[in-house]
């Protein structure tokens, strides 16, 4: 299986693990990870103003160019800009008028790229089942809390993958690795963000919060598809701290590819 993939700015420098790791578990599940030629910067934030549309094109010309219609993301960011991008191009036909005008391309977007994130493609298309035939380093005994942060799931309208206030994916994904999930009340909250740049405190008190609530519920590690989360829950943690990995190093460790990068 041959997949267009967009890896995004910070899976190329701060946060190279998630894409190692990705493309190393890809290839022994039998998936191949095709990287976009030309990509750009997705824009890192949505934009909070509505008729903003030159920072969106970025994330227009990728999903036109995935190939067969699908277009995989790893990092939770570029994700969330790039699906609500897709979401407003199907949905707001402003937008979609004016970055047409804009790009003036050959061929207009028609809107049918489909936006799947990793962890969406090895449930739906592997199967948690399956993977849990593949794995030949069990993770057992090991008790493994995700971290959702605020931008997996959110809006649910637009990204619809999984429930935001409920989500099942990475504990099921954890499980599938055979490690026990733990689930507790801080999973799906924001980790800060980038307001670490402007008031660093707000996001200590986010990241203590969140830590303090895992470590309560039993939780020894924990795994995120987020750069900036596993950023902040690392270096912003002062009161409680715990390993955090990206989601594909332990998939690359389980499936026995952890070394081979």
């Amino acid at each position: 299986m041959t997949y267009s993939y967009y890896p995004g700015c910070t899976l190329k420098d701060r946060a190279k693990e998630l894409d190692l790791y990705a493309r190393a578990s890809a290839k022994a599940l039998g998936i191949e990870l095709k990287e976009l030629p030309q990509w750009q910067c997705c824009g890192a934030v949505y934009p909070a103003v509505k008729d903003e549309i030159a920072s969106r094109l970025s994330s227009v010309r990728a999903l036109m160019d995935a190939e067969e219609g699908k277009l995989v993301t790893m990092c939770s960011a570029c994700h969330h800009v790039i699906k609500r991008t897709n979401y407003d191009w199907n949905n707001d036909e402003n937008f979609r008028t004016k970055a047409t005008n804009y790009m003036k391309p050959e061929v207009p977007y028609d809107g049918s790229t489909q936006v799947i994130h990793f962890l969406e493609l090895i449930r739906d298309e592997i199967g948690f089942d399956e993977l849990a035939k593949r794995v030949v380093n069990p993770l057992t005994g090991r008790k493994i809390g995700a971290f959702y942060g605020c931008m997996f799931l959110r809006p649910g309208k637009a990204l619809a993958f999984d429930d935001p206030e409920n989500p099942t994916i990475i504990e099921n994904f954890i499980r599938a690795l055979g490690a026990e999930a733990v689930t507790y009340p801080y999973r799906n909250e924001c980790c800060g963000a980038y307001v670490v740049l402007e008031d660093k405190q707000v996001a200590v008190n986010q990241v203590d919060r969140a830590l303090h609530s895992a470590k309560a519920a039993g939780v020894e590690e924990l795994i995120t598809a987020c750069p900036l989360c596993r950023y902040n829950l690392i270096e912003n943690a002062v009161k409680e701290t715990m390993p955090v990995h990206y989601f594909t190093e332990l998939l690359a460790e389980a499936l026995g590819v952890k070394e081979v990068q």
